[in-house]
């Protein structure tokens, strides 16, 4: 299958524009000694105005997205969510934002985003509301592209995480999409 997300990757900013100054966004500054990992991350326009003294890493199944992503100055890595290159506990946080709809084995992917989070460790889950009608098609067209996306709805998202050992700590809907936080039990 051929990288749609590299082909577009040198342009991809410009189209995605800057993330919204939402408040999870806020509250992920990563601290000294701390390590934040921006999962499906792309190009890193999200996890970049976060490393306030930590470390962030990006990790993209897409060549082409890490390329942009390592031009910021972001240490990048290429990796599957299903099968994460990382040691267990390796992150206080985890991000995933507009990327979960596109891991291939979403189960697996929980119990791997899991394992590398510490215990008490944060995940941030930002991803499209499948109840806002226009989001129907577009999961069609990314689909006519080829891409495998699958989009929960935010009670089977947070019931995932809750059977694989996380504790979901809040959930919401904001406009156009859904957050989830979830805490790794101890």
């Amino acid at each position: 299958m051929p990288d749609l997300f590299g082909l577009v990757a040198r342009f991809y900013d410009r189209f995605a524009g800057r993330p919204s100054p939402e408040p999870w966004l806020q509250d992920l500054a990563v601290g000294p000694g701390e390590r934040l990992l921006d999962l499906g991350g792309g190009t890193g326009r999200v996890s970049q105005a976060l490393a306030a003294g930590g470390a962030v890493v990006v990790c993209d199944l897409s060549p082409g997205m890490l390329v942009q992503a390592r031009r910021k100055g972001l240490p990048a890595c290429r990796g599957r969510a299903e099968a994460l290159p990382f040691s267990t506990e390796a992150f206080d946080t985890l991000l995933v934002v507009d990327a979960f709809h596109h891991f291939a084995d979403q189960r697996a992917a929980v119990a791997e985003m899991l394992r590398v989070l510490r215990r008490g460790g944060r995940l941030v889950l930002v991803e499209p509301d499948i109840r806002w009608p226009p989001m129907t098609l577009v999961s069609w067209g990314e689909r006519l592209l080829g891409l495998r996306s699958r989009i929960l709805p935010l009670e089977e998202l947070a019931g995932l995480f809750a059977l694989y050992g996380g504790e979901v700590v809040e959930r919401e809907r904001r406009r156009v999409r859904v957050v989830l936080i979830v805490r790794r039990r101890s």
